[in-house]
């Protein structure tokens, strides 16, 4: 391009030159004659000049005809990857369309299991209620025997009284059959139960979320801190109210057992012995395995797992602190590996205030854990307070939160190892020390037991 331009500007400068030569020969009185030879050469200049523009004309359709090539062969990939674009697209829908039949059928098997459970759990009250009568009615009969026996020892048992004394026996055996085997179903169908919201969750998450390449695999669950053993079945006269009622009645050892606060229905706990103290657990983080961003009716009713990660649920909470006065323990440890803990008296209220917290702390060796000799409402990101900052939506999890938005959250967003910012820091579990830094948590354990 360059070599073209320059011979489009000689052209004229030669052209010109000759111009300038014939005008030139009226003012001359004697023109000269002209050289046939410098004719020859200025022809052999342009000639030569035109022939480096062909070649630079060839060049340059050349290069333009590789660049066409170029952009063919590009134009070629873009359509074959396009193409294979639109086919995974269609994969993708399809897999769609089965995930949705699949979590349709779920839920369809969902319900079926919580209409099960119900039922049992029914059954399951009706059958100790029965069990009680009848202990009552065995120990009225036992009683009755042994004052027959002390006033009239020579005399042989009647045969009918040993007859009803056996049948009795046998339908108390029965019963307690019959308990433990419904209470077996029960375990089995709410573990199936979880199970099956643990699938739909894991569903939902797939249809919604667009997957990444380089998704981390979440940790192996560890072990918790305290030795959990199997679900005990007690053999006293009606059902254990809490965890320290248990161990009143001689069991010791941390683990999963049925009570039955008063006015309440029969659910699992878990009970953590300390100091020969049996505390009820009501929130356990250790790990990181259970989402802890849930609803309101979630927080109302509890979730998680006992043997794990979990939320008791406000409502078992109040049904059990309503019977006495109750102290609320809070166990911390950070990533160094500091433990921390606080425990305060406290009343909980019930949903119509949005179970308010007011706390008065009693000891341990670290303060503001939670706001003191102030009003505390429970809010999720589904449950705004009115009159309160959107708390939730900030702090990620369901807590007690009041005029402001403060930076304790025991329920926040679980984080694998020590937050590096202020904004991670906020939304994951933490509390602020004397110092008022922030500081991240590794565990957190909220207990309750009665008040000396």
């Amino acid at each position: 391009m360059y070599t073209i331009k320059v011979f489009l500007f000689i052209i004229p400068l030669v052209i010109s030159s000759r111009i300038d030569q014939e005008y030139s020969s009226f003012d001359s009185i004697a023109p000269e004659p002209k050289s046939r030879f410098a004719m020859l050469d200025d022809v052999k200049i342009l000639a030569n000049g035109l022939l480096q523009l062909g070649h630079g004309l060839k060049d340059f359709v050349h290069k333009t005809k590789g660049q066409i090539n170029d952009i063919f062969q590009k134009l070629n990939l873009y359509d074959k990857t396009f193409y294979d674009l639109s086919q995974q697209t269609n994969e993708i829908k399809e897999e769609e369309r089965e995930l949705r039949k699949t979590t349709s059928k779920l839920q369809v098997k969902n319900e079926e299991v919580k209409n099960m459970s119900l039922e049992l759990n029914s059954k399951f009250e009706s059958l100790i209620e029965e069990k009680t009568l009848l202990q009552q009615k065995v120990r009225y009969l036992e009683d009755q025997l042994t004052n027959l026996i002390k006033t009239q020892p020579e005399v042989k048992a009647h045969p009918e009284v040993t007859s009803l004394k056996s049948f009795v026996e046998q339908q108390d055996n029965s019963i307690k059959d019959l308990l433990q085997t419904m209470e077996n179903q029960y375990k089995q169908l709410n573990e199936q139960h979880s199970q099956i919201e643990k699938i739909e969750n894991q569903l939902k998450r797939t249809v919604t979320e667009e997957p990444t390449e380089n998704s981390k695999t979440r940790a192996p669950r560890t072990t918790p801190s305290f030795q959990m053993n199997e679900e005990k079945h007690l053999e006293y006269e009606g059902i254990p109210v809490d965890c320290a009622t248990i161990s009143n009645r001689g069991e010791k050892v941390s683990g999963i057992y049925a009570i039955r606060p008063t006015s309440s229905q029969v659910f699992n706990v878990c009970c953590e012995v300390k100091s020969g103290i049996s505390w009820t657990l009501i929130q356990y983080r250790i790990d990181g395995s259970q989402n802890f961003n849930e609803t309101w009716k979630k927080y109302k009713y509890g979730f998680g797992r006992l043997n794990g990660e979990f939320w008791l649920g406000l409502e078992k909470i109040k049904s059990i602190v309503k019977q006495s006065n109750y102290t609320l323990r809070i166990e911390l440890e950070d990533w160094k590996d500091n433990k921390y803990y606080a425990e305060y008296s406290f009343h909980l209220g019930n949903e119509e205030t949005n179970y308010l917290l007011y706390l008065v702390e009693i000891s341990g060796n670290v303060s503001n854990v939670l706001p003191e000799h102030t009003d505390l409402v429970f809010a999720t990101w589904d449950h705004k307070i009115k009159g309160q900052l959107n708390c939730p939506q900030s702090y990620s999890g369901g807590w007690w939160w009041h005029d402001k938005c403060e930076e304790n959250n025991l329920n926040g967003k679980y984080i694998k190892s020590r937050a590096k910012t202020r904004i991670e820091r906020r939304r994951g579990i933490s509390w602020k020390s004397q110092d008022r830094r922030l500081s991240s948590i590794k565990s957190t354990k909220m207990l309750i037991h009665p008040t000396h």
